[in-house]
């Protein structure tokens, strides 16, 4: 299992931690947050991190402050934390011993395409691009409903139990369980317009409160700037930077999403769904979706992926 270590300190800059992995291990640590288990000047009051952290508080306590924003830790708390992003600890550190969860770290390498598996829902969720790409805002809060809790905890513990008991295949096991971990998270972020417009991003949460809207209808991007009540071209340069995606590919995204289901939970015949999420050419319906998942609509029924 990697480790971290200081990576610079610059006056009065908050210092820098960075990962370090062992050769030939998993690109994933993880450790256990047990307030009352840490010592006082650990770990330092402001600090930044050059790698990606994802952490759950199976009960709360204390308080964390992750750009900008200052969060009571709650019981069920899931915080994602992007490289870049400065944390801290609140003034009364005596509340962090009633805190007990997981912190899971790794480097932004391991979301990328080129890793096996892909991650690709999980990496084009809107919500979650910030934590991802580590750009600006990239802290978060997410919480885990309370019938969802045990579950959470059973996958922090056995992925911290691969990476202790380090058996054969361990390093296979421990990014299964962290692909897990990604897949919840993404489950649990679910209300991309609610949450955009926590996170001050009104003019975000109006672009995909559109496309959620009217994704099943002929739109352009050029309908979606005229609701939201901007030039086409600023809104193509806002989604994009704060995205990585075009508007255009956002409204793919959202109905292959729904293509998805309809292939999954109902028998209706392809050339339907088309018609259903706005594709008045089933054939082209079909391209669409083979590009984004290597299959025809037809395959990906029968594998039942």
């Amino acid at each position: 299992m990697g480790g971290t270590r200081l990576l610079t300190k610059r006056g009065s800059e908050p210092p820098i931690y960075t990962y370090e992995q062992v050769p030939g291990g998993p690109p994933v640590g993880i450790v256990r947050l047990r307030g009352r288990e840490t010592p006082a000047p650990e770990p330092p009051p402001d600090h930044a991190l050059d790698f990606l952290v994802l952490a759950y508080f199976a009960h709360g306590g204390g308080d964390l402050s992750l750009h900008g924003h200052r969060w009571q830790i709650r019981s069920g708390d899931v915080y994602l934390v992007a490289p870049g992003e400065v944390v801290g600890v609140g003034g009364d550190r005596t509340a962090l011993t009633a805190a007990d969860g997981w912190g899971v770290y790794f480097p932004p390498e391991v979301l990328t395409p080129k890793t096996p598996g892909g991650l690709e829902s999980w990496r084009a969720h809107p919500l979650l691009f910030p934590f991802v790409r580590g750009v600006a805002g990239g802290a978060q809060r997410l919480s885990v409903p309370v019938g969802e809790r045990p579950a959470w905890s059973e996958r922090m513990t056995a992925l911290e139990d691969e990476l202790e008991r380090r058996r054969d295949g361990y390093r296979e096991a421990a990014l299964a369980h962290l692909t897990l971990l990604l897949v919840a998270v993404s489950r649990l972020a679910a209300d991309v317009v609610g949450d955009l417009r926590l996170r001050r991003e009104p003019l975000l949460a109006d672009v995909f409160d559109v496309i959620e809207r009217r994704y099943r209808e002929q739109i352009s991007l050029k309908d979606v700037a005229g609701d939201v009540g901007v030039s086409a071209g600023h809104l193509t340069t806002v989604v994009r930077r704060k995205t990585g995606r075009t508007v255009g590919a956002w409204v793919t995204e959202r109905r292959m999403a729904e293509a998805r289901m309809l292939l999954a939970r109902t028998g209706l015949p392809v050339n339907d769904i088309a018609r259903r999420i706005g594709y008045d050419d089933p054939a082209y319906f079909a391209r669409c979706f083979r590009r984004a998942h290597g299959v025809p609509p037809l395959a990906w029924r029968r594998a039942g992926v």
